[in-house]
């Protein structure tokens, strides 16, 4: 069995799940990356592989609860333990005042970014409890604490996922498991492009509202979950890290 610390990051094949796979990586965890896109996780693992670390993917459906027990299960079988799950894996939709979202889109985006995370949370728990140790990571957004126009699925499942967090955070914290969240302001990902239509004017007005001039990195947002999934976090229950550029202090 490895001494090593392990990590395992859903949604890890792109964007900031991808960073996050290569942060823990490079904090000398070895990594596994659980996405439904089987040949980017695979391109994600062999890149970490390349940079010295140790990785594997695995294609996985965070909406099903047999795939989120798999991706456990595979990583205590190859690396024998698990100390530190990224809950990433999320989506969301074009701008869209609220009474217009489809019940399609609104269904897929909450079955995804909520029940997917629940999904994720109870297999870890349930391996963490048996080793009585253990830190999950979710991934909120700034939006999860405030509004927003034309968004409000995205809204109201990240505003889903920080109280999941919180709830969890309590039930666990006496068995020796940390539950907390990142929430990032804007990153610029394909998937905001894809949500803003790749509308440059949009953008480049979401641009101009951060009060620190720029959208938030990827690494940024990474390297906090990465801090929140180690040991130096050891306080830190129910907590949601805004990373966001000063966009909610306004």
């Amino acid at each position: 069995m490895t001494e090593h610390r392990v990590g395992v990051v859903t949604g890890g094949a792109h964007g900031i799940g991808l960073a996050v796979a290569k942060a823990l990586a490079r904090e000398g965890l070895a990594v596994v990356i659980g996405d439904v896109d089987e040949e980017a996780g695979r391109a994600g693992a062999e890149a970490i592989r390349a940079a010295g670390g140790q990785a594997i993917s695995v294609r996985t459906d965070v909406t099903v609860p047999e795939d989120a027990r798999a991706l456990v299960e595979l990583t205590v079988r190859e690396f024998g333990r698990l100390d530190c799950a990224v809950n990433n894996a999320g989506v969301n939709i074009a701008p869209t005042a609220m009474a217009e979202i489809d019940d399609e889109s609104w269904d897929r985006l909450f079955a995804i970014n909520v029940r997917g995370v629940r999904n994720c949370m109870r297999a870890e728990i349930a391996h963490m409890l048996r080793a009585g140790r253990g830190a999950i990571v979710n991934m909120g957004s700034t939006l999860g604490v405030v509004g927003g126009r034309q968004c409000a699925a995205y809204v109201a499942s990240k505003h889903a996922v920080v109280g999941l967090t919180k709830a969890a955070a309590l039930d666990y914290a006496k068995a020796g498991i940390r539950i907390n969240a990142v929430c990032p302001g804007p990153v610029a990902t394909r998937m905001m492009s894809v949500a803003l239509k790749d509308d440059a004017k949009l953008i480049e007005g979401l641009r101009a509202d951060m009060p620190n001039g720029r959208f938030i990195e990827a690494d940024e947002v990474a390297q906090a979950a990465v801090w929140l999934g180690s040991p130096a976090a050891s306080g830190l229950f129910g907590h949601c890290l805004l990373v966001d550029g000063a966009w909610t202090a306004v």
